[in-house]
């Protein structure tokens, strides 16, 4: 798996290309319009308490922290797909990753998926930020992973890493998720001493199970039907005692994760089928 980074991504569109990849999307020509005049001509100007600066125009790229702007990026780099039924690119917003199946050490095709990422972005101004981009190989033998040979992207050796961190969940070169598990468990502690001063003030439980779902168990449910089935026992116990010591300081009984992870299961096993269902419809 190729980790995918750019340099200011949603700084790099080109207000015309997107309008040109709307309308191949048969896209009203009245919206790609205004689309292409609300990235055109935009004024910013840097305020600094009393101090602002000269005003800037801009006609590249897409406004920062607009909700807009992660859906036009994706619209923007539509096109960007596999060519090989061996590889799959996923990507959500600014965040992309090359998948490939490689067997037989042949990596032909993987590689020139990586080539053709490249010179994808090549066409479409968006420039990769080497450096931050990483490769993580998913196997169970130290030996097989001598044979792969190094990526490299512009001529810069891309850095090969036994885990990485995507979209908040950590994943690991052998599919474990210990790693993933400490981590949430050493997140989901630190609020506790938060619930101890509140106890003191002796707030009703309704309002302690309030900042429990919004402060611990948000952190513990995170991805929670992606790697708690797969965790080992011991990495449960260790995120189920985070909720059983909140439980003492509350003084409340709160939901334990394995029926949670259940419900969501549950739920998302419900979500796919109906919309399998209207699909077929």
């Amino acid at each position: 798996m190729l980790f995918v980074d750019y340099s200011s991504a949603f700084n790099t569109i080109i207000p015309s290309l997107l309008t040109t990849k709307l309308e191949d999307l048969r896209l009203h020509t009245s919206l790609c319009d205004w689309i292409s005049n609300f990235l055109t001509d935009r004024p910013q100007s840097v305020w600094v308490g009393n101090c602002v600066s000269s005003t800037l125009t801009l006609s590249t790229g897409a406004p920062q922290g607009c909700v807009l702007s992660p859906l036009l990026y994706s619209l923007y780099t539509y096109d960007c797909a596999a060519t090989s039924s061996s590889t799959i690119i996923v990507k959500f917003a600014d965040d992309t990753v090359i998948m490939g199946l490689i067997s037989d050490n042949n990596e032909r095709a993987y590689l020139e998926e990586i080539k053709h990422l490249e010179n994808w972005c090549q066409g479409n101004n968006l420039l990769l930020n080497v450096s931050k981009t990483k490769e993580l190989i998913v196997h169970y033998s130290k030996k097989q992973e001598q044979h792969y040979q190094p990526v490299r992207i512009n001529g810069t050796t891309v850095e090969r890493v036994d885990s990485f961190r995507y979209l908040g969940v950590h994943i690991s070169q052998d599919l474990s998720w210990s790693r993933h598990t400490k981590s949430l468990t050493k997140k989901a502690r630190q609020p506790l001493y938060h619930f101890r001063h509140l106890r003191d003030f002796r707030l009703p439980s309704k309002v302690l199970q309030k900042f429990y779902t919004c402060t611990i168990e948000s952190i513990l449910m995170g991805n929670i039907t992606v790697w708690f089935g797969n965790s080992t026992k011991q990495d449960r116990k260790a995120l189920q005692r985070v909720v059983c010591s909140t439980e003492r300081i509350t003084h409340t009984e709160l939901p334990d994760l394995q029926t949670i992870y259940y419900k969501r299961c549950q739920t998302k096993g419900q979500e796919n089928c109906e919309g399998l269902h209207s699909s077929q419809q």
